[in-house]
């Protein structure tokens, strides 16, 4: 079970490299308060790197998806815009 906790940006930079240490090794997410708003996350490479791989899977969904819809021509294109 990944852990989470919040700490205010003051305290975050004096407890930078404990930070860091406990995403890099116990796998804990911490989420960096300014003025009682949350504003950054300290996560765990590994969390990192599952969110750019679903953000790539939905891309390509959005690619695929657009590739089956019309197409209009650049000389279109440019008489509809009076060019």
């Amino acid at each position: 079970m990944t852990t989470r906790r919040k700490i205010a940006s003051s305290a975050a930079r004096t407890e930078l490299a404990d930070i860091i240490n406990r995403a890099a090794y116990a796998g804990e997410r911490v989420i960096v308060h300014r003025r009682k708003k949350p504003v950054a996350a300290v996560v765990p490479l590994s969390d990192l790197e599952l969110l750019e791989h679903l953000e790539d899977r939905i891309d390509l969904e959005e690619a695929r998806r657009r590739l089956n819809e019309p197409t209009v021509s650049w000389t279109r294109i440019k008489k509809d815009l009076g060019l």
